[in-house]
């Protein structure tokens, strides 16, 4: 649905908005940020079964990400993992029928989980103090809900509570989430906090929590969890624009300690809440149509900085102007790549993908540039923006590429966040997967490296390049991380000593490659002679007689037990000899011949993708499912999604084309399970952005970028400098899917490949398409 559409429906009640639709739609109509962009994205894709997304409300890297919760499934059941929180990544699934309430902090499309802070729930009638369950919904505070009252779009969220006949509108800034609540009349009218919710919830996740009622409309707190993120404290200031009338809180703990409080009645109209489990109330009257209003800043570092953040901000009551403003910076962000498309599918699924890219990594810093550090001290971002969540495992195959692109000034601020956490780290490593100041040290290889190189080789990053080396060397120098020792020492991982050892060694290869690219354009000979020659680890875990790569003993010998088909203790983590085995993008021809040559290649390409995985292979494993699979194929995860572009390094290269058209076809849609696995914080976006434009970066690293089969009609891409570069695709049907011949500034191409420069520098790039293969 157009914007206009969906804001002309709320007129009746907002004259202001109307006139802000008007300047937004008339101010700059000849400029390309009058597209609206935004009404192409839908933010309900991938909230249901595996994408793990969320609809809430957030602007472009927002610290705040204000989403619907719909249930509250534990991480442990009857002392064991409780597989089902596996679901609710993102705290919220498209088919559950309930709401439990709007929390501020959420991951995008990952496959582990954390955050789920500060749950706010609108209510009225009896007061309840528990969430309810999924079977015995009526006996908590959650409400049932209906998709046809519920709409998203960035930046605003709205849904009826229909338990309690109440509108929740959700809004945000940077740092603030704003909330309209339009409730009937009531003299029992409710604003839950709960403190105790959070996403992969437990037992003693809450270390402590604490609320302190400034005034009668005004709240500060904190709340610190030890979960994935071991030691992570927000700070969060809640405005109400309606003075409550009464307070009071429940307290879910049995400690033996009480200190000397039972002087006070504590649990009614007591300024100062503090405890482990806290779930407190604000009780108000309201007349029919009544709107009560909350703006929830967060900080990293203090209450007094998210009071800050509130003010400069949102300093206002304007609901309407809030949202407006973040829609305007959606438009800017999403105006970067200006397509036409065959059919309208196709545009909602791309700027889909494009808006999924660009909610994380997130702002992690207050409005004054103080965040806090690993080391657990403030710190002042000097010249840059300091960025958290590094999903780096994922991310840095297509997601940090397309920074480098669309997004090279924060880019190089991703790069300086590195380094600052490389600096504030007690181990002398960058960040190998880091959310809200800590490293939670999910995944294996050590992957900054590649984003520092991607973005030094195609001159994004130029701060200080020496410093970014040093870092990176000692990283890969720390033995005592992930079998570093045994890597350093044996130039491959031993299976008896680490698990996952293969993939390990194949990552730590193309890390050494990456950090060896980082020398070369230091100046650094020796360090490039050193990491080069470590960039062949490779070859030490391929056995030519199984013609796979293979879990290596540390006596030398591969192990006996093997079966390159299972994912699940073979040597690989997610994935299997198959679809892991192929990756060695730094030395795909070196690859090649080790696998036996160009033809031997092409047919183990080919039984990849026409092959069958069976159930017992994959049931060990809950990162990869049916719907994320292509004969052996997994696009549903992240290590192979390089091997579609591999056909180019073959005389096949028209069947990269065919793959890649096929997985755009049929692993993606513009439905709510239009994502065929975690979207792991946007890197399963980012594939099919670069792929629907014919190119993509197999080798981050380097400044190729591989040609496969454009989906689009057409893509403008708007560069930073003021250039741009087209991408056409002549006689584009969903039947021509093989390139006849490809055209660059008007000279044939002779190469499966463009470069970075050449992109950077403006131009057209012409692909002529085809039914048939060249």
């Amino acid at each position: 649905m157009l914007l206009t559409t969906i804001l002309l429906k709320r007129l009746s009640n907002n004259l202001l908005l109307f006139t802000l639709t008007l300047a937004l739609l008339f101010s700059s109509c000849h400029e390309k940020e009058s597209e609206d962009f935004i009404s192409y994205v839908d933010p309900f894709i991938g909230t249901d079964k595996m994408g793990h997304t969320f609809p809430g409300a957030s602007v472009p890297f927002g610290m705040v990400q204000l989403s619907p919760d719909t249930d509250t499934i534990s991480y442990e059941e009857n002392g064991s993992y409780n597989k089902r929180v596996y679901e609710y990544c993102a705290g919220y699934q498209y088919d559950d029928p309930t709401i439990v309430g709007f929390s501020h902090t959420h991951f995008s499309g990952t496959g582990h989980s954390d955050l789920g802070d500060i749950l706010i729930m609108p209510t009225r009638g009896s007061l309840k103090l528990n969430p309810g369950t999924e079977k015995f919904p009526e006996k908590g505070y959650r409400s049932k809900y209906a998709h046809e009252s519920e709409l998203a779009e960035p930046n605003y969220y709205s849904v009826k509570l229909l338990d309690y006949g109440i509108k929740a509108e959700l809004t945000t800034s940077t740092r603030v989430g704003f909330h309209r609540y339009t409730f009937p009349e009531s003299d029992n009218a409710h604003i839950i906090l709960d403190m105790i919710h959070g996403i992969y919830n437990y037992d003693d996740k809450n270390i402590w929590t604490f609320i302190r009622v400034e005034n009668d409309s005004l709240i500060t707190g904190y709340r610190q969890t030890s979960g994935w993120a071991r030691t992570r404290k927000v700070y969060f200031a809640v405005s109400f624009s309606k003075p409550f009338r009464a307070y009071g809180h429940t307290r879910e703990e049995k400690g033996v300690y009480k200190g000397f409080y039972k002087k006070f009645d504590q649990e009614n109209n007591f300024p100062e809440i503090a405890g482990r489990d806290i779930r407190a109330y604000f009780s108000f009257d309201t007349d029919k149509g009544e709107q009560i209003k909350l703006k929830v800043a967060l900080s990293p570092v203090s209450t007094q900085g998210a009071l800050r953040n509130m003010k400069a901000e949102v300093p206002h009551w304007d609901f309407d102007k809030t949202m407006m403003q973040g829609q305007e910076k959606w438009n800017r962000e999403l105006s970067a790549i200006s397509i036409e498309t065959i059919k309208p599918e196709h545009k909602t699924i791309f700027y889909t993908a494009l808006y999924h890219t660009l909610l994380s990594p997130v702002t992690y810093m207050d409005y004054d540039n103080r965040y806090m550090g690993l080391d657990r001290n403030v710190h002042i971002a000097e010249g840059f923006t300091n960025y958290t969540i590094f999903s780096l495992w994922d991310t840095y195959r297509a997601l940090h590429p397309l920074f480098n692109i669309i997004q090279p000034s924060r880019s190089s601020d991703i790069v300086e966040s590195m380094i600052a956490h490389f600096d504030q780290s007690v181990h002398p490593m960058l960040p190998v997967w880091s959310h809200y100041a800590n490293e939670n040290w999910c995944m294996i290889g050590y992957h900054s490296v590649s984003v520092i190189a991607d973005a030094i080789v195609k001159g994004v990053y130029k701060e200080n390049i020496d410093r970014a080396l040093e870092a990176s060397t000692e990283t890969a120098s720390y033995g005592k991380y992930d079998g570093l020792d045994h890597y350093m020492e044996l130039g491959y991982i031993p299976e008896d000593k680490e698990n996952y050892s293969v993939s390990k060694t194949l990552e730590y290869a193309y890390d050494d490659w990456c950090i060896g690219q980082i020398a070369k354009q230091a100046g650094r000979d020796s360090l490039y002679n050193i990491f080069s020659s470590r960039s062949e680890s490779y070859r030490k875990v391929f056995n030519t007689k199984s013609g796979f790569m293979h879990p290596r003993l540390s006596n030398g010998q591969f192990r006996k037990e093997f079966d390159p088909l299972d994912t699940y203790g073979q040597g690989f983590i997610e994935g299997n000899a198959w679809n892991y085995g192929l990756y060695v993008p730094h030395a795909i021809p070196e690859m090649i011949q080790l696998m036996g040559g160009e033809k031997k290649f092409i047919s183990i390409l080919d039984s990849l993708f026409i092959s069958d995985l069976s159930d017992k292979h994959i049931d060990k494993n809950e990162d990869i499912t049916r719907d994320g699979i292509i004969g052996l194929y997994v696009h549903g995860n992240e290590p192979g999604h390089h091997i579609p572009y591999l056909y180019n390094w073959t005389g096949n290269a028209y069947k990269t084309q065919e793959r890649v058209r096929m997985i755009m076809n049929t692993m993606y849609s513009g439905d709510t399970n239009g994502l065929c696995g975690n979207d792991d914080c946007g890197q399963m976006s980012a594939w099919y952005i670069f792929s629907a434009m014919g190119f993509y970066p197999v080798c981050p690293g380097s400044d190729h970028y591989s040609l496969g089969s454009p989906l689009v009609r057409e893509a403008q891409i708007h560069l930073d400098n003021g250039k741009t570069f087209i991408v056409k695709a002549i006689n584009q049907d969903k039947e021509n899917v093989y390139v006849k011949e490809v055209y660059l500034n008007g000279r044939k191409l002779i190469r499966s490949y463009i470069t970075h420069k050449e992109l950077v520098s403006g131009g057209d790039l012409v692909f002529h398409m085809s039914s048939t293969p060249n």
